[in-house]
């Protein structure tokens, strides 16, 4: 039976400078980083107490996935105070907080261009 997912990649022109946003900005924590082939790693992310963790990492033959939207969307208890304390570190959102029905949700940028959804909790 399935259980949880356990990551989820996210497609990455340059290692070094993903891993220093994800952990520097975002505050994520190293969980695996290892030699993953030629010239490249396997760098393995924590995201607080989370289960799942994402992965920094562009599959041979995918590069066309980078600078994307990550289908999925990463969980925050106050979104409003999240996008004031990530754009204090220089995080570029493209869409500031904005509450619906269904919850809020703001989004933004790495530094490759990927984009993602900063979303409600409940």
């Amino acid at each position: 039976m399935i259980t949880q997912l356990k990551f989820a990649g996210i497609p990455v022109s340059d290692q070094d400078r993903a891993l220093a946003f994800y952990t520097e900005k975002l505050g994520f924590e190293v969980a695996t980083d290892q030699p993953m082939g030629p010239g490249k790693r396997w760098i393995e992310l924590r995201i607080a107490s989370s289960g799942t963790r994402v992965v920094l990492f562009t599959p041979d033959g995918q590069e066309d996935r980078i600078g994307s939207f990550f289908n999925g969307a990463f969980a925050s208890d106050d979104v409003e105070a999240t996008w004031r304390e990530l754009s204090a570190r220089g995080v570029e959102f493209i869409k500031p907080p904005k509450t619906e029905p269904w919850g809020t949700s703001a989004i933004f940028r790495d530094p490759d261009g990927n984009s993602f959804v900063l979303s409600s909790s409940t």
